[in-house]
């Protein structure tokens, strides 16, 4: 990604957000790191956290939310851009009580680290609870559909989901996941499973009342600093090849489910394409360090202990799997502005505004 064009996009957005503002009552969020907020927080057996320094550094009061990032991470970049403060609270967080009846119900975050879209994702053979799986983040969402509809009535609850945008970013995990496996499945057949999945996932959002959908597709995962480890410093081209068939895949799925169901809106998000050009020629963008990890760097992951860099802006990757503050800005504003190299058939702006 060009220094040019990323600098158009974050200009573009000024001219757009108070439209886009007004299209969107609420923001929903589902997946994983990329986008969790500290819900794996009030997880008590969860062993993939970050309520902890050195993650939060960056946020206000250096604050260790459980937030993957020295700051604020995509989902609160994407929320910031349609005039909310940052994203939503977690649905853990809030106890149940989701304060519907209240003007100014604004969404909640799903999402949980180390899920995907398989319910064994992320899970292990003796904590049941290490992550908040995508099934389980469809069902919590089908939870504030119902307390919606005793709120507002079905009429005014639907009609308030259907100028909301769901926000999706999911199956990393899955295909890293399967990769490392003892007995991985072929691209050839682990790609369309999944999408099956992704599918049932979508249609069952859609009975409860979801109609836009921002899709974030699989990123190069190859090129993380913990892959690069095992690749001797190369990226990993089978994940990364993964992480483009997966695109595809779901390019055909969500036209043939936008075909079937025409009240559905849609925007896929290709954020490969967003970050490979950076980590191909870094000289192009604001980023110096494509490579590395900032917070603990080599094969160390993020904690309290480990090394810290100084220049987190100048770096693409905040610790060995999750994108920096500056990055997830990045591909957040393209996603909002972008054409159709990085969001198709329109972009997230375009898609609050369908």
């Amino acid at each position: 990604m060009a220094k040019g064009l990323a600098f158009v996009a974050l200009s573009l957005i000024i001219g757009v957000l108070q439209s886009a503002n007004a299209e969107v009552p609420a923001i929903f969020i589902l997946g994983d790191s990329t986008v969790d907020v500290g819900t794996n927080n009030y997880l008590p057996d969860s062993n993939i956290t970050a309520n902890f320094p050195h993650n939060g550094v960056d946020f206000p009061f250096q604050r260790a939310t459980g937030r993957f990032s020295n700051g604020l991470n995509t989902a609160d970049f994407l929320a910031k851009f349609f005039g909310f403060k940052r994203s939503p609270v977690s649905f853990l967080s809030l106890n149940g009580t989701l304060a519907i009846k209240k003007r100014r119900f604004r969404g909640v975050n799903f999402a949980s680290a180390g899920s995907g879209l398989l319910d064994i994702t992320g899970q292990t053979s003796t904590q049941k609870a290490n992550v908040v799986s995508m099934g389980e983040q469809v069902y919590q969402f089908s939870m504030v559909y119902n307390d919606l509809v005793a709120s507002k009535g079905t009429s005014e609850a639907q009609n308030f989901l259907s100028k909301s945008l769901i926000f999706i970013s999911v199956g990393s995990n899955d295909i890293v996941g399967n990769h490392y496996s003892k007995n991985p499945i072929p691209k050839e057949q682990f790609i369309p499973n999944l999408a099956v999945v992704y599918e049932k996932h979508l249609r069952n959002l859609i009975s409860v009342g979801a109609r836009k959908f921002g899709i974030i597709s699989v990123p190069p995962v190859g090129c993380c600093p913990s892959q690069r480890v095992s690749a001797n410093g190369e990226c990993l081209k089978e994940l990364n090849d993964q992480a483009e068939a997966f695109f595809s895949t779901m390019d055909t799925l969500m036209r043939n489910l936008s075909y079937e169901n025409k009240d559905i809106k849609y925007s896929l998000g290709n954020t490969f394409n967003i970050t490979k050009p950076v980590i191909d020629n870094p000289q192009n963008s604001s980023f110096t360090d494509v490579k590395n990890a900032c917070c603990g760097n080599g094969t160390l992951h993020c904690t309290p202990l480990a090394s810290l860099c100084s220049n987190r802006h100048k770096y693409l990757f905040w610790d060995l799997f999750h994108p920096t503050q500056a990055a997830s800005r990045l591909a957040a504003s393209i996603l909002f502005v972008g054409d159709s190299r990085f969001a198709t058939p329109i972009n997230f702006s375009q898609l609050a505004e369908a």
